[in-house]
């Protein structure tokens, strides 16, 4: 298919999040007709229309319907993984894999795939679920997933499948990037940010730098050191679900800013909202990068 490059391509992307799809499309030069996005929540809705004011909204994926749309040419998507993760494996009530409430709505974006038949799709999930759950979304796509972890492009362990069509290239040289490179100076971090608890201090060539006298799960207590990685981005609102680092001898939570540079995200791209939807929608969203590499590899004719 050749597109004409005047006019661009529609794009329907599903469960769209804050629209880490379109900054991705725009970052690689995609030029854009209409951009369809099928989210439900009101935070992340009010971060995209700010930043991206064209955007369509559609509603929840389960109303939407190809015959209502025109012809759709990258149909995008990463569908909720809550059911998924091997974060949630020995929870009967939440690791129900395709079967749970929210991960099933992969087969939302299955039907829409069928109905709008696009020329070119991409589907992400997480890289810590069942076989059994992988192998039946390939089955379903038709495609191998590609395996790629966002810490060749940013200062975070985050690792991803990704099916689809577009043929990619997966000789990614590592940027190397690490904590301290996205990091504010501590003289620029709030007050607020900053832990004034007592706590272990592991050692300056620990990746976990230092634990947290904190109650709770041991997760909530690492302490990163700068010149690593972050682990992964996850969904949370505060309290002390936020990943930390170990900064001028004190421990303190990273800040929204800083969840944005660990996604590729354009600084203050996700102002307007509290701290709390913030956090949240960046950890449910993409590493921007991540997507805009497999973008590139789309036909020159996407391209401006």
């Amino acid at each position: 298919m050749s597109v004409d490059i005047k006019k661009g391509i529609n794009v329907l992307s599903l469960f769209d999040g804050m629209s880490c799809g379109q900054i991705a499309l725009e970052k690689t030069g995609i030029k854009v007709d209409n951009y369809f996005a099928s989210e439900i929540d009101k935070h992340a809705i009010k971060v995209t229309q700010h930043n991206f004011p064209k955007t369509i909204q559609l509603g929840s994926v389960i109303d939407v319907k190809a015959k209502d749309l025109p012809k759709i040419d990258l149909c995008i998507g990463g569908s909720p993984c809550q059911n998924l993760s091997l974060a949630v494996i020995n929870n009967i009530r939440h690791n129900k894999g395709l079967d749970g409430e929210k991960s099933g709505l992969f087969y939302e974006y299955l039907r829409l795939l069928t109905e709008t038949k696009p020329k070119y799709f991409l589907l992400e999930n997480v890289g810590g679920m069942r076989t059994k759950d992988k192998d039946l979304i390939t089955e379903a796509l038709g495609v191998e997933p590609l395996q790629i972890n966002s810490n060749l492009f940013s200062a975070q362990d985050r690792d991803r499948y990704y099916w689809t069509n577009i043929p990619v290239d997966l000789n990614i040289k590592d940027k190397g990037f690490v904590l301290k490179d996205i990091c504010l100076n501590a003289d620029e971090v709030d007050a607020k940010f900053w832990y004034d608890k007592e706590f272990t201090y592991n050692g300056d060539d620990k990746k976990v730098q230092a634990t947290l006298h904190l109650n709770g799960h041991d997760i909530l207590k690492r302490v990163n050191n700068l010149n690593d990685k972050s682990a992964t981005l996850t969904c949370c609102r505060g309290g002390n679900l936020q990943k930390k680092v170990f900064q001028n001898g004190k421990c303190r939570k990273l800040t929204p800013l800083e969840y944005e540079r660990l996604q590729t995200v354009p600084d203050n791209y996700t102002l307007g909202v509290s701290d709390s939807q913030r956090y949240n929608m960046l950890g449910n969203g993409w590493t921007v990068s991540v997507i805009s590499h497999i973008f590139s590899f789309l036909p020159i004719d996407y391209k401006l």
